[in-house]
């Protein structure tokens, strides 16, 4: 059995804590066979635990704590602490693969509410699970998350070699913001998503752009961010926004322009990781 869970791009733009989107690069799980304790086999380097104490199988285990020991193979192309959801992608590998060893028969909706109280909200996790972009919050101690398809375009990551922990990315958002700022930009979110429902293309890319909730804050952290904005400009981009806790930075952009885009930025001395990506629409996918 192998289990296969994308990537996935968070916070997108206005959308903090509740927007994102799964992209084209995956985390995959090979189940070899029990065995008389949990081992996982991977190159992902000696930081990444190979036994019980694996967030995939510690994630498995939270969901069906009588699973017998596995023998998995792990490998992934997601970048750690990146922007990219890595830790996501090992959660929702992990409720699937109880998921298929217990035979739980979970719908997603419960995959969903699994994920996002280990991860604390949505916006990472449920992309991984439905695929293409998701809209998604916590009521009334429910995690709601609403699929939706996200316009026919492509992304350009640019992924620096450096670390951002997200509880670096977290400190420095203030802890409260002046009602007036929050309700304005609240309504630059409510935009941003109508504009996205009907492609439009113009006001997407100018709300995007317009976040008020994170990217202020964490643009000192990441200084190839705004750089990177203005060579998009100029390339023809959509946009350009921070994924996830970053520091990965994300354009949208019409596929025949990423070359031009990238020419752009190597010119520019820009020499970490550019890798063009697509919409994953799947989601989490089970094959034997």
């Amino acid at each position: 059995m192998i289990i296969k869970v994308p990537a996935t791009s968070a916070n997108l733009g206005p959308g903090f804590d509740s927007i994102g989107v799964a992209v084209s690069l995956y985390l995959t799980i090979e189940v070899i066979g029990t065995a008389h304790e949990w081992h996982v086999f991977h190159n992902l380097g000696h930081g990444l635990a190979s036994s019980e104490k694996n967030l995939i199988v510690k994630t498995a285990l939270k969901i069906a704590p009588n699973l017998a020991p596995h023998e998995l193979k792990m490998t992934s192309d997601i970048p750690v602490t990146r922007g990219l959801g890595s830790s996501s992608s090992a959660i929702v590998a992990g409720i699937e693969l109880a998921n298929q060893l217990a035979h739980l028969e979970l719908t997603d909706e419960q995959k969903v509410a699994y994920a996002a109280k280990i991860e604390g909200h949505p916006d990472n996790v449920a992309p991984a699970i439905y695929g293409d972009l998701v809209i998604g919050s916590n009521v009334d101690d429910q995690f709601v998350a609403i699929q939706a398809p996200f316009p026919d375009l492509s992304l350009v990551a640019y992924i620096p070699a450096y670390d951002l922990k997200t509880s670096d990315s977290r400190d420095v958002l203030p802890t409260n913001i002046p009602f007036l700022a929050a309700t304005h930009a609240s309504a630059i979110g409510n935009t941003f998503v109508a504009a996205i429902f009907t492609n439009n293309f113009p006001a997407l890319g100018k709300l995007i752009e317009a976040d008020q909730f994170h990217e202020p804050y964490r643009q000192k952290l990441i200084p190839e961010f705004l750089p990177i904005r203005k060579i998009a400009h100029e390339s023809g981009a959509l946009a350009t926004y921070l994924s996830g806790a970053g520091p990965t930075v994300m354009t949208i952009i019409d596929n025949k322009k990423i070359k031009n885009f990238k020419d752009a930025l190597i010119s520019a001395g820009f020499k970490d990781q550019v890798v063009p990506l697509t919409i994953d629409k799947q989601g989490v996918t089970v094959s034997n």
